[in-house]
Order: structure tokens, then C-alpha cells, then sequence
């Protein structure tokens, strides 16, 4: 089952689209929301998969003609020229397919979310969830440590 998009979801990636540079505290002012909010439902259109990437837009213009070249190279240049300068999605009423994250089948139904540290897998069925769990106990045991000792490294220097 797709997973619906809300207002806030929408506002976050329009506000994206136009400036993909935009701070999560900058987006929250403009669609009048509190940046942590902005912050995790990022992470959430991340996790599931919607956003994949952030990627530069880069004007030619702006380089010296002659050391373009000597920058980027003839097949990087063309396939910089080629790129759609601008485009419009209406992001209204949107929901996103996903997939799970063992057996890369469809969910149809309420995802089984697995949360940890501060992200999130989304899973078809208890079984891939569990499943998930015990091949990368290691790696999730790792990142958990990882993120408390962030967390404590944070409350130091406040």
C-alpha cells in the first residue's frame, strides 16, 4: 500500500524543489512548522525512499570557457548542458509505492516499521522485519552505540 503524503510532506518538498540548499531551519519558518518536524519528516522521505538524492545544478556559464575542459571533461560537460534546468511536479494528494527493505516486495498494507537510532526500515511482513533484524544485528547494534555516544558527545557542549 502506498504511504500518504500530508500537507507538511508536500510543503517540505516543494520548499526543496525550489532550493535544495535550504536549511531545516529556513523550511520550517516559511511552511510554519518547527524544525525538528522538518528534520524527521525529511529523514522519513528519505528512509522510505521518495528522496534520493540532492543533487547541485550546475550553470556553465559561470566557468571560464577556456578551462571548462580542464574542469570537468567533454562527457561531463554534455551531460551537464543536457540537464533539465527547471521543472514543475504538482504534489498534491501524492502517495509513494515502497518497498520492503529484505525481500524488496511491495507493501500492501501498513508498513512494519523498524526504528533505531534515528532511522527508520520499512518491512511487508513481521518475518522480513525479523528476518532484517538478525542479519544486520551487528550493524544496527553498531549504529545505535554510534548514535548514544553522538547523543552524549551533544549534551556535553550544552
Amino acid at each position: 500500500m502506498p504511504v500518504d503524503l500530508d500537507d507538511t510532506d508536500i510543503a517540505i518538498l516543494k520548499s526543496l524543489m525550489e532550493d535544495g540548499r535550504k536549511s531545516f531551519r529556513a523550511i520550517s519558518r516559511e511552511i510554519k512548522v518547527s524544525t525538528p518536524t522538518v528534520k524527521s519528516r525529511y529523514e522519513r522521505l528519505v528512509n522510505i525512499g521518495l528522496i534520493k538524492s540532492v543533487k547541485p545544478e550546475i550553470d556553465l556559464s559561470k566557468v571560464d570557457s577556456r578551462k571548462k575542459n580542464q574542469f570537468f571533461g567533454e562527457e561531463t560537460i554534455k551531460q551537464l548542458e543536457q540537464q533539465k534546468k527547471h521543472f514543475h511536479v504538482k504534489l498534491e494528494n501524492m502517495k509513494v509505492k515502497m518497498q520492503c527493505e529484505y525481500c524488496g516486495g511491495p507493501i500492501h498494507a501498513k508498513p512494519k516499521v523498524l526504528e533505531f537510532a534515528n532511522f527508520q526500515r520499512f518491512f511487508c511482513c513481521i518475518g522480513c522485519k525479523n528476518h532484517y533484524k538478525e542479519k544486520y544485528e551487528g550493524r544496527i547494534r553498531s549504529i545505535v552505540e554510534q548514535y548514544k555516544e553522538m547523543q552524549k558527545e551533544a549534551k556535553k557542549l550544552t
